[in-house]
């Protein structure tokens, strides 16, 4: 996708801070941080969201990147929350598939 932020980010176009990367996904630091760990996973491939037809390799291989960012970032033993947003009532803003990993501190009982 020619306009897509995220896709802009995999080829490198526009920078971000990368901490993992592997033959289908990479892994950065969300530009707007909602929580003091807040990761986003990201197929290379683009898919606008779950409901995209996405593989279900595809869609494992990504969770199982999620520990492994997890244990990057400093917070598989404290705990982490992983968020993937579908659509529009859901608040997806960017329309490329993408797991939000967040954490770093305690959060608060309540939607989730």
């Amino acid at each position: 996708m020619d306009d897509c932020i995220f896709c802009k980010i995999v080829s490198g176009e526009i920078p971000g801070t990368i901490i993992y990367e592997d033959e289908y996904c990479l892994a950065f630091e969300d530009a707007n941080p909602q929580m003091p760990v807040h990761t986003l996973i990201v197929p290379k491939e683009h898919y606008a969201s779950l409901a995209d037809d996405v593989p279900a390799d595809l869609l494992g291989h990504l969770f199982s990147v999620v520990p492994k960012v997890a244990q990057i970032k400093g917070v598989a033993d404290s705990g982490y929350r992983t968020i993937v947003n579908t659509g529009d009532d859901a608040a997806q803003t960017v329309k490329h598939l993408h797991i939000h990993v967040c954490g770093g501190e305690p959060m608060k009982e309540g939607m989730f």
